[in-house]
């Protein structure tokens, strides 16, 4: 009986499957990433609610990217094999210790007359864990699997912020390059009509040198907002996880509106993050851990039970045995890992005091800036406003011919230099408010594709 149980028992063990990593076979297939997988096509269908006639599509705008990195960027990969870790880490905690069997077999070389001379005992130990300690090792494991969980969301959260930092870059890079190349044809213009003005004599080198050193430091800063276009766009493809060829032939959507009015400026957003990020709560999930490791310390103070009992045959007499064994805690009463958690749940609540403390400083700086940049754009709009007329009544004044040409190109420089500012300021606020949405950190629209993607792209990791 016994030796089919072992044999039933070792039937089921699991086995060894080797899955080896080829540091070609991975570089290739990260090289061969691009966005027309047909999973992120059923995500972005699933979660964005959006059917697409043409895959993969030719605009892609920041929710589709955003699905695109949750999809692919290996730092959510890590996170997710993290907490599927700690669920594994539940069934280890509620694992039963297993009984255990020996055989002695003994041998007496001067047994009685017609005595059999072989002595065999086969102890049976099963041992019964006391105080609930196992119960405590679970709630441990469970809490430590919660915080595992609410770290895909930070770590979400962390590629969100890194996406939309670099396409607003790329953005901001693109649309100051337009912006200056305009200016720069004002310039040109002026330029032009300042030469004939000099080789007329009615003005002096030094006006046409300003003018062509203006023009200059236009081109220049046209140039190296080309660069940073470039520079943006390989950070878009990172922040993606995707190779920068990837992103060949994409057309990223220029969607970076003025944000609506928002209620994330409420004081109630304010208390309500504070108590529902995801980093605040992961704090708390490892403090819960800690309060669980505390008890199952103390618990372990009671000693475990070890009911014994076994069968013996003894040179032809068969003897049962039964006893009941357990440490006697005279020496050591499990002090030293009392104190040890103890000191540990200290800490966990001093780290989870840090994070709510730095996630409010977080908000208040994100609120103040987000302010302040509100205030500059609509300063900027009103000074555009304020440059439009006198621009028009110079136009039809130039047209009529009573106002030179210049006048009005000058006053066009000032237009377009005040664009760039407006444009400037409008870059600050759309920034500003990502930092205040990160601050806050809103449900996620698409927390279904962060937490975990679909089947087939679990088991067959995306190329």
């Amino acid at each position: 009986m016994i030796l089919c149980s072992l044999a039933l028992g070792l039937a089921g063990c699991a086995r060894y499957q080797p899955k080896p990593l080829s540091v070609r076979d991975t570089a290739e297939r990260l090289e061969s990433r691009t966005l027309d997988h047909p999973e992120l096509r059923k995500i972005l269908e699933q979660t964005l609610h959006r059917a697409f006639a043409v895959w993969p599509p030719q605009v892609w705008d920041f929710p589709s990217l955003e699905a695109a990195a949750y999809f692919y960027h290996p730092s959510l990969a890590v996170a997710r094999a993290q907490w599927r870790v700690a669920k594994a880490g539940v069934i280890t905690a509620g694992a039963r210790p297993n009984p255990t069997i020996g055989v002695t077999p003994e041998y007496n070389f001067n047994p009685a007359s017609g005595v059999s001379p072989w002595i065999a005992t086969l102890p049976l130990d099963i041992p019964i864990e006391t105080a609930g300690k196992r119960g405590y090792r679970v709630a441990r494991a469970q809490h430590r699997s919660v915080a595992a969980h609410l770290n895909i969301a930070t770590v979400a959260w962390q590629v969100r912020s890194n996406l939309r930092a670099a396409l607003l870059d790329f953005t901001d890079a693109t649309r100051r390059e337009k912006l200056l190349q305009a200016q720069q044809a004002i310039q040109e213009e002026a330029g032009r009509r300042l030469e004939q003005k000099l080789r007329a004599g009615a003005i002096e080198t030094l006006e046409l040198s300003r003018a062509r050193l203006a023009l200059a430091r236009s081109r220049v800063e046209a140039g190296e907002a080309r660069r940073q276009a470039s520079e943006a766009l390989a950070r878009v493809a990172e922040a993606i996880g995707v190779p920068l060829g990837a992103l060949q032939g994409v057309v990223i959507a220029e969607d970076w509106k003025r944000p609506a009015e928002t209620n994330l400026t409420t004081d109630q957003a304010r208390r309500q993050a504070l108590q529902s990020r995801p980093d605040v709560l992961a704090a708390l999930a490892d403090y819960d851990a800690s309060q669980s490791a505390l008890q199952h310390e103390i618990a372990k103070q009671y000693p475990n039970i070890h009911l014994g009992t076994g069968y013996q045959f003894d040179q032809g007499e068969n003897k049962w045995a039964l006893g009941v064994t357990a440490e006697i805690p005279v020496l050591n009463r499990n002090q030293g890992p009392i104190a040890e958690a103890q000191a540990r749940r200290t800490e966990a609540a001093a780290r989870f005091l840090s994070v709510q403390s730095k996630a409010m400083a977080e908000m208040d700086r994100a609120l103040a800036v987000y302010r302040n940049a509100q205030e500059r754009l609509d300063s900027l709009a009103a000074l555009r406003a304020a440059l439009q007329q006198p621009a028009a009544s110079l136009a039809a004044q130039v047209q009529a011919g009573a106002a030179e040409p210049l006048d009005l190109l000058a006053v066009r420089t000032e237009q377009a230099a005040t664009e760039l500012l407006e444009w400037d300021a409008r870059v600050q606020l759309v920034r500003s408010f990502g930092q205040l949405e990160e601050a806050i950190q809103c449900p996620l629209g698409i927390s279904g594709a962060i937490e975990s993607p679909p089947n087939a792209a679990v088991t067959h990791p995306p190329p």
